[in-house]
């Protein structure tokens, strides 16, 4: 193996053990929201990326950036949380072909609901997380991510 090829390996298994941090801590919010208020981890970023914005809405673009899913998933998972009552879509009055998503009241008080659950369960599973040699220097970074944002 090269010079390059280290490099290569290295990152893949810096790769690797991001994907196994993620893959815990997203199934054990997924038991967690199903069980506390019946929400996926991505209906839950969803609401919750829409409760931290300026006025409650967004753009679907915008949203499916939050979100990291496509602009066909994000319509499709709108389209359920709006039949849940939960969301509800607004046609922008400056251009007619942008439509924002907001937070109804039910949106509102579900994701109060669902909250002490989330923040609770990522708060035990990146302590568990923190408990694996191989996971634990990327859970002590995640603090000096949120400052360099």
């Amino acid at each position: 193996m090269g010079i390059k090829d280290d490099a290569v390996e290295v990152r893949a298994q810096g790769w690797r053990t991001l994907a196994a941090l993620h893959a815990l801590i997203e199934a054990e919010l997924e038991r967690s929201l199903q069980t506390a208020a019946q929400l996926s981890v991505v209906e839950y970023t969803v609401l919750d990326a829409l409760s931290r914005q300026d006025g409650w809405h967004m753009r679907m673009q915008q949203l499916a950036r939050a979100t990291a899913l496509s602009a066909s998933a994000t319509t499709r998972l709108v389209n359920r949380l709006e039949d849940r009552g939960l969301l509800t879509r607004i046609l922008c009055a400056d251009d007619r072909r942008g439509i924002y998503t907001e937070l109804t009241p039910a949106g509102i008080k579900l994701l109060e609901e669902a909250r002490p659950s989330h923040d609770a369960t990522l708060e035990r599973a990146l302590a568990e997380a923190q408990e694996v040699p191989e996971l634990a220097p990327l859970v002590d970074a995640l603090p000096k991510l949120h400052t360099a944002v």
